[in-house]
């Protein structure tokens, strides 16, 4: 039985090593047996498929960045021969093609798992709003899952699957990765197609990405992200690789009289120790006056948008109006009361909020708020199904208004042990921005990957070799499937397992190859990024040989890694990066070969 952390990294050095993805299909349906939630998934291969599609994929193939990673899907994106429900059975219907995006992530060798239930219509930040039965929440059962997408998220919590597919429209690609300690991305509006996606709000709303780490997140948006001329609303945006911001960034935080927690004293200090975080990263931290912001999220559930969202349903709605679950009727059915003149007068008081909010968010390179003010239980939905859905969205809701691009990203745990989570945004195109900024977010304190009790990759405390072996972290052409991974194999060399750097090393694409090679830079402690390396064990008397075939302006040194231990391990002349491209926001050298071949 196997138990590979879901993370692309760990998943293609296995893969690397003999790993086969039937295998890890295997694994996948040995947790969903384990996990025991009739609630995630709503249709589904059975594991004789979808071992099937992996088996398809054949030799492993580095430079298809997905290669092998299983993925889910929201059952509102259209996958073939699989029903879109949209959690409503009377709307029910098994497309004969491939939403946009699933098509992209296939084509990138994902595997697909299933398709992932959700608040009807994508109505909901709660994840209980579902005629199927909710799905449980990933860290605690109390809690709701958040949704809309909340099966995707609880999905990704339980490391069923290493990438699911989501919606967001108020918030929906973020609320569920808060309360599942995982990492929601909401793209740039446009820069994901919609075309085979069951819309919400369609003028605001885009596909979403959760993952159990921001470069896992990071890379499937790549992939998705292509124009589609199919999609009137698609945008030709790109998706560079990630990048060293070239100055600290201005942080906007809520001001302290505009800032909300709902009496949640315990978010309010997990909220400020992140800002001390930021600050101690460089970041320059100015308050930011959120009325104007407010104002606009609560516009997303009056005039123009409900009525964008009673246009989905309308049809239904006069056909049979019980098909629809009453809390999702009461909400959309208020459009039924409005008329033209009301939508365009919503319009023109957006447009004037916006304005009025202008200056803030100019004067700031990024905003920072909480993901989420507090929790909810399922009692609290209970009790009251519409308060909690409306103060989950306190952060959320105005973004897509806006025009904004978002991450949520998990921080250290509350002192509660609950997870912290709080979201980066900025102005349409930022998406790189927010993604190398969260990174050195992500990689603070010490945090388990969702609830599956996998730590970061690199973060597990390293076993003493065999004392006729050496230990040696490897980060670039030696890695597993590379081409220069025969020379340590050749030597009868093992592969140990995958790890990571501390933060005080910078990585670099060095000018030269074939092949390309990376050079590994230490730095201060902080002024880098944990790199991908993987750990080998070479056989001592092959030690001698291997070094005198290093050329310069590589050698061997030590290397301090994520858990605390230390290996040998190549390192690089800092002189040589003179001429050379920083590639450490991607974190991993083949993140940084299989994104450049991909585009």
């Amino acid at each position: 039985m196997f138990d590979i952390a879901m993370t692309i990294p760990d998943l293609h050095a296995a893969y690397a090593r003999g790993v086969t993805p039937e295998e890890v299909v295997g694994q996948v349906f040995a947790r969903i047996a384990m996990v025991d939630d009739p609630g995630i998934f709503l249709d589904m291969p059975n594991e004789a498929q979808a071992r099937a599609e992996a088996q398809a994929l054949g030799a492993f193939d580095p430079s298809r960045p997905l290669w092998g990673i299983p993925f889910a899907v929201k059952d509102n994106i259209d996958v073939a021969g699989y029903e879109t429900t949209a959690a409503c059975p009377a709307f029910a219907y098994r497309p004969k093609k491939d939403a946009f995006v699933v098509e992209r992530l296939r084509a990138a060798g994902a595997i697909f798992i299933g398709k992932t239930n959700l608040d009807q219509f994508a109505t909901g930040l709660v994840g209980v709003r579902t005629p199927y039965g909710a799905p449980r929440n990933s860290i605690d059962p109390e809690i709701v899952p958040g949704g809309s997408s909340g099966g995707s998220g609880v999905a990704v919590g339980h490391g069923i699957v290493a990438l699911a597919l989501g919606t967001d429209t108020a918030g929906s690609g973020r609320v569920p990765a808060a309360l599942n300690n995982i990492v929601g991305l909401k793209p740039t509006l446009g820069a994901l197609s919609a075309t085979g996606v069951v819309p919400a709000c369609r003028s605001v709303e885009t596909v979403s990405i959760f993952a159990l780490t921001v470069q896992d997140a990071y890379a499937a948006y790549q992939v998705c992200c292509a124009f589609d001329p199919n999609d009137a609303f698609a945008r030709r945006w790109n998706a560079p690789d990630l990048a060293r911001p070239s100055a600290p960034p201005v942080v906007g935080v809520p001001s302290r009289d505009s800032i909300e927690f709902f009496g949640d004293s315990v978010q309010a200090a997990s909220f400020a120790d992140t800002v001390e975080l930021l600050r101690g990263q460089g970041a320059e931290i100015a308050e930011v006056d959120f009325t104007p912001l407010y104002a606009v999220a609560q516009m997303l559930y009056e005039g123009a948008w409900v009525a964008e969202r009673y246009t989905v349903i309308e049809d239904l709605l006069a056909r049979d109006p019980e098909a629809i679950l009453p809390v999702t009727r009461q909400i959309i059915g208020k459009a039924e009361g409005l008329t033209a003149a009301d939508a365009f007068r919503g319009i023109y008081r957006l447009k004037e909020l916006a304005r009025a909010a202008e200056p803030a968010l100019a004067s700031v390179d990024m905003l920072c708020v909480p993901t989420i003010p507090t929790f909810y239980t399922t009692a609290d939905l209970e009790a009251d199904p519409v308060g909690p859905n409306s103060n989950f969205g306190t952060y959320t809701n105005f973004v897509n208004l806006l025009d904004m691009c978002g991450l949520a990203v998990p921080v250290p745990p509350r002192s509660d042990g609950r997870p912290g989570s709080v979201t980066l945004l900025a102005a349409a195109g930022k998406d790189a921005e927010l993604a190398a900024v969260a990174l050195a977010l992500e990689a603070s304190g010490t945090r388990g990957l969702g609830a599956t009790g996998w730590s970061r990759p690199g973060h597990r405390a390293l076993e003493p070799a065999a004392p006729d072996r050496l230990t040696l972290a490897v980060c670039g052409a030696h890695m597993s499937g590379l081409p220069l991974n025969h020379q340590l194999t050749e030597l009868g060399a093992s592969f140990r397992r995958a790890a990571r750097t501390s933060n005080a090393y910078r990585l670099y694409a060095l000018a030269g190859g074939p092949p390309q090679r990376p050079g590994l830079v230490r730095t201060a402690p902080g002024d880098g990024a944990e790199i991908a390396v993987e750990l080998w064990d070479i056989p001592m008397e092959q030690v001698g040989g291997f070094l005198a075939g290093i050329p310069a302006p590589l050698g061997l040194g030590t290397i301090d890694l994520a858990g605390g231990d230390t290996v040998q391990g190549f390192l690089c002349e800092a002189v040589a990066t003179a001429d050379a491209l920083d590639v450490t926001a991607s974190g991993d050298w083949r993140v940084h070969i299989a994104g450049g071949e991909a585009r």
